[in-house]
């Protein structure tokens, strides 16, 4: 007789961070709605107010005086970008961007999913004040997306769950370039001096292989006022300090796993002549062992990733989303070419430019995709879900325009083609589903 039993699977790295985007996705859907709700009541000027005030940090001759938004999208954002930084070098060590052959389809998607979006954002806006806002609609939202993909289930197929997971990495990418180079002030040398000399020491720490991460903060700290000085934006800070945490372990894999059967063999003895002492030292010696395990890059990024996926993009999304609608406000903003060149840039340009570099790629023989009944329905539903801008679309948009009017109408336009990218997403991979074959959930073993 036979019985259906569940396979055990620990959680790899690649699931682990699936599994938290996707959960956060739903927070900051909460979070966002929250904020709207309270921009359009009669909490309102308190809500906005809130945002305003001002927060000095520092000592006589080198103080940072900001509002509180400014704060959260300088500060904590820079974080996030930490964060954004160990991930992107991740990949390109151990993940699908590790090799050309894996790298190149989401490359190629992902550049294909910027240069359309930012065309039809010119097409509308080329020559006029809002020209400056283009790189708003080449973004992509990886919470909200992963998010809407989990809502469909577990029969969604790994290689769509890794697609957009490399695609959504490498549109971060492009965007860190894009604010690195197009959206800085004047340049104040000092300070980028400053920011250059706390980048070399961080390259030498690397070559040192110095592996506390305490260091690595410290440095980065004061890169982080330095570039906020300079005139660079602060958030290229995070990058460029997570490209600098080393990737590699200490110990190779021989002597962990030696480690690993000493303290579980110290395990089994403490438990079986009931050592409470001898237990507890098993289990220190085994979080030892993992700990050693771990690259300082991993470390951070599995430290860091509940911080930033529960915290601080909620509290970006709480601080930014916040609209106060009316009558006046959508005409306006629906007679802006600002606002329909984001509008179509993220739900049609991300679409076209994501399917139509893979169509070409699939021409030419170098898709890596399974050739089955479904699975470009599946790809065009994850080429939408692209289109969900919202957290970076929205960062974009506060470095792109001073005017509250123009914000307003970004806002508006990021909501419209982030929701109307999602729901199509949703129904296009659900449609999708029913023609591929259902992924199996369970291993047969013998009772």
């Amino acid at each position: 007789m036979r019985t259906l039993k569940k396979s055990f699977n620990p959680l790899t790295p690649f699931q682990e961070f699936f599994k938290t985007e996707s959960s956060s996705g739903i927070v900051l859907l909460a979070v966002t709605l929250l904020a709207l709700l309270l921009a359009n009541s009669p909490a309102a000027n308190n809500y906005f107010s809130f945002f305003e005030a001002h927060l000095t940090v520092g000592f006589p001759g080198l103080t940072i005086d900001k509002p509180l938004l400014l704060w959260i999208n300088d500060g904590l954002m820079a974080v996030f970008f930490l964060l954004i930084g160990l991930e992107i070098k991740r990949e390109l060590r151990y993940g699908e961007l590790s090799d050309l052959r894996s790298a190149l389809l989401p490359l190629v998607a992902a550049a294909g999913g910027a240069i359309v979006p930012g065309l039809i954002f010119f097409f509308f806006n080329a020559g006029t004040d809002f020209a400056d806002g283009w790189a708003i609609a080449i973004a992509t939202d990886i919470a909200f997306a992963i998010g809407i993909l989990t809502l469909l289930g577990s029969g969604v197929p790994l290689w769509a769950k890794v697609f957009l997971t490399a695609v959504a990495v490498v549109d971060d990418l492009i965007a860190i370039m894009v604010i690195a180079i197009f959206y800085t002030s004047g340049i104040k040398m000092t300070a980028l001096i400053v920011a250059a000399a706390c980048v070399v020491i961080l390259l030498i720490m690397n070559r040192l292989d110095v592996r506390r991460l305490g260091f690595y903060i410290l440095v980065g700290i004061i890169l982080w006022v330095a570039v906020l000085k300079s005139g660079v934006h602060a958030t290229i800070a995070g990058v460029i300090l997570g490209l600098s945490i080393p990737a590699t372990r200490k110990r190779s894999l021989n002597s962990i796993l030696k480690q690993a059967e000493s303290a579980v063999s110290l395990f089994k003895d403490a438990i079986r002549h009931e050592q409470d002492e001898d237990r507890e030292t098993a289990l220190n010696f085994m979080d030892d062992v993992v700990t050693q395990s771990e690259s300082p890059l991993h470390r951070l990024e599995h430290q860091l990733h509940p911080w930033v996926a529960y915290g601080i993009i909620p509290i970006f999304a709480f601080a930014n989303a916040g609209l106060a609608i009316n009558g006046n406000l959508i005409a306006a903003a629906f007679s802006s070419t600002l606002t329909w060149g984001i509008i179509l840039g993220l739900f049609a340009g991300k679409q076209i430019g994501i399917f139509l570099s893979v169509y070409l790629m699939k021409i030419l023989g170098l898709s890596t995709f399974p050739n089955k009944k479904g699975t470009l329905k599946m790809v065009y539903g994850l080429a939408c879900l692209s289109g969900v801008g919202f957290t970076m679309s929205l960062f974009i948009a506060g470095l792109s325009f001073d005017s509250a009017a123009y914000l307003e109408y970004s806002k508006i336009g990021i909501i419209i083609g982030s929701l109307l990218s999602g729901l199509l997403g949703y129904a296009l991979i659900r449609s999708a589903l029913k023609d591929l074959k259902p992924v199996a959930q369970y291993s047969e073993a013998p009772s």
